[in-house]
This record gives C-alpha cells, structure tokens and sequence, in this order.
C-alpha cells in the first residue's frame, strides 16, 4: 500500500518548539545535575549554589535553542521547510517537492517516532525531524497504515 498525504509545510517556530520540546525529554537527567548542584547548600550553605544552578540550566536551555533556531537559518536547513506531499510505503518514505522532484528517505535513517495528540514525529536526527499532522493524511486507513509501520520497524517505544 502506498500512502499519498496532501502537501504540507512545517512552520519554523512549530520546528524550534517541537525540537526543543523533544531534547528536554530526552535529556530530563540534565535536571538532576541542577537540583544536585542545588542540594551542595546542605554541605556550604550559600546562595551561590542557586544562583550558579539556575544560571548553569539557563545556559544549557540557550545552547539548544540556538542550535534549533541555526537550523531554520541555515541554507542546509531550508529542505526541512519546504512544502512537501509525502508517498509512505513499508520501504521509504519520499518527501516529494512536485511530481518529479523527490527525496527518499529510507526506514532505517528514523531514530524514533511519536505519536502526538494530532501529529506523527519522526526523529531522523537531534536536529532534523519529520512533522506529519493527521490532517495531511486522506483517511484513517493511512493513519493506521503508518502506525503499524512503525511498530513493525520498532520506532515506537
């Protein structure tokens, strides 16, 4: 079965939110060394802890968002927004400009995938991802089609 989504276009701030979004939960442990850092004012009581905790997770928290907003900056990064009709088949997915330009992506280059209330995410990388909303898709056929894909790869979790 082929899946052929209608054209669809991911807006740079829903890019840097949903990539944002995404690192925090998979680097939650990085708020560990915050409250850690935090609790050291049991040993020397001094409100530098804090101030250097909260400016440490200020500056980790900056870093990522600098990395996502380069990316929709970046000449490298202007594919991922594109407008683009998707052809998923258990093989590939094609990211398709018009009828003939295209760009394969094969299964085995996805990381992981999401299911969001409204959303399919699929990782290809920290920085890159793949944004596809129900509403692309023509009927719950696809929806189904393409979950059962990912559960047969394993990008569920």
């Amino acid at each position: 079965m082929i899946v052929k989504t209608r054209n669809y276009r991911l807006e740079k701030k829903e890019y840097i939110k949903m990539a944002f979004k995404a690192i925090l939960k998979q680097q939650w442990w990085v708020s560990l060394i915050v409250v850690a850092i935090c609790c050291l004012y049991l040993w020397i009581p001094s409100i530098w802890w804090f101030i250097g905790a909260l400016v440490g997770a200020g500056l980790y928290l900056l870093f990522w968002w600098i990395q996502f907003y380069g990316v929709t900056q970046l000449d490298q990064g202007k594919m991922l927004f594109e407008r683009f009709s998707y052809e998923i088949t258990s093989q590939q997915i094609v990211m398709k400009l018009n009828a003939r330009e295209g760009m394969p992506l094969k299964w085995d280059q996805i990381q992981r995938a999401e299911i969001g209330k409204d959303y399919f995410l699929l990782f290809v990388n920290k920085a890159q991802l793949v944004h596809l909303p129900f509403k692309i898709f023509n009927t719950d056929n696809e929806r189904k089609f393409l979950i059962s894909i990912l559960k047969t790869k394993g990008l569920l979790k």
